[in-house]
């Protein structure tokens, strides 16, 4: 029979040989959420990586700003929260609410928020949320409510994801409610990268998906004036008419509108320039069309 060991037991985490609880054995965490008036008991382990940033039905949202209009409009769409250090105090109110919900939220190395975002420009915060959804372009129904939507921008192909992300920020900063993405193949989706570059702009718009864009612009056209954006082949925008609400269309980066799709509209609109470079990143000149045709440009 064995000896009984008396030797007093060790409650609490498993110490290093330098005395130190280590801090590698799962379930042991450096989170803090005790000192910032949360239980440890409130944050719940992180999954491993392969549980979520790997799946494509969720999408990582970075930064403060595009998490923080998350939390305020579709809190519900939030399943996990991780943040650096510095971000902590920012993020509690966030961490209330995944608390109450039961979710899960940690304080992470920025090693692994990089992991965690897919990129190291994360600013500090990834919430990984349910994607937005998008709604079914009804254009009868736009050309009845135009008066509701007075400048609506129409994405025809636009694919880098950033650029998509920078117009719908653009569109977001001017007060529009809404934004049609088409079925063109090339058209960029409500990808990390788009979400990150928006600073929160698609959780405040409508964003709908079109099909069959020619039927679409001519049903628009019973409410909306349809105009193209086209480098050097259309009218300046303050030459056009602003008797009736606009439908903006905007092209691929590479070959914007092709002639067909600008038969389709009422007018093509172009930015004056000069002749050193031909055009202007599409991102950019959506700022300025968006800008010239927002109704408030109107009293100014």
């Amino acid at each position: 029979m064995k000896a009984r060991d008396d030797k007093p037991r060790r409650f609490g985490p498993k110490r290093s040989n330098t005395g130190r609880p280590d801090f590698k054995k799962p379930g042991i965490d450096r989170s803090g959420f005790k000192r910032s008036g949360f239980k440890r008991s409130d944050a719940r382990r992180a999954p491993d990586r392969d549980d979520f940033a790997h799946r494509r039905d969720l999408a990582r949202v970075a930064g403060m700003n595009a998490v923080r209009a998350l939390f305020a409009h579709a809190p519900e769409r939030v399943e996990r929260l991780f943040f650096a250090r510095g971000a902590k105090e920012s993020a509690t109110g966030y961490c209330r609410v995944l608390a109450k919900a039961r979710k899960i939220f940690r304080e992470v190395p920025d090693e692994d928020l990089a992991r965690i975002a897919g990129t190291p420009m994360h600013g500090g915060i990834v919430a990984v949320a349910r994607p937005k959804p998008l709604g079914a372009f009804d254009p009868e129904e736009a050309a009845r409510r135009a008066d509701a939507a007075p400048l609506l921008p129409i994405l025809h192909g636009i694919g880098n994801p950033h650029n998509l992300g920078a117009i719908a920020r653009t569109a977001a900063f001017f007060g529009l409610p809404r934004l049609v993405l088409t079925d063109h193949p090339a058209q960029a989706g409500l990808s990390d990268a788009a979400l990150r570059v928006a600073e929160g702009g698609f959780e405040v718009l409508d964003v709908f998906r079109a099909t069959d864009l020619a039927a679409a612009l001519a049903r628009l056209k019973a409410g909306y004036r349809v105009l193209g954006a086209a480098p050097g082949r259309g009218v300046w925008p303050e030459r056009i008419a602003r008797d009736r609400p606009i439908a903006l269309l905007l092209g691929n980066e590479e070959t914007g509108l092709d002639a067909a799709t600008l038969a389709l509209c009422d007018e093509a609109v172009t930015i004056p320039g000069g002749r050193s470079v031909q055009s202007l990143n599409v991102s950019v000149a959506a700022g300025i069309l968006l800008f010239a045709f927002t109704p408030t440009a109107k009293s100014r």
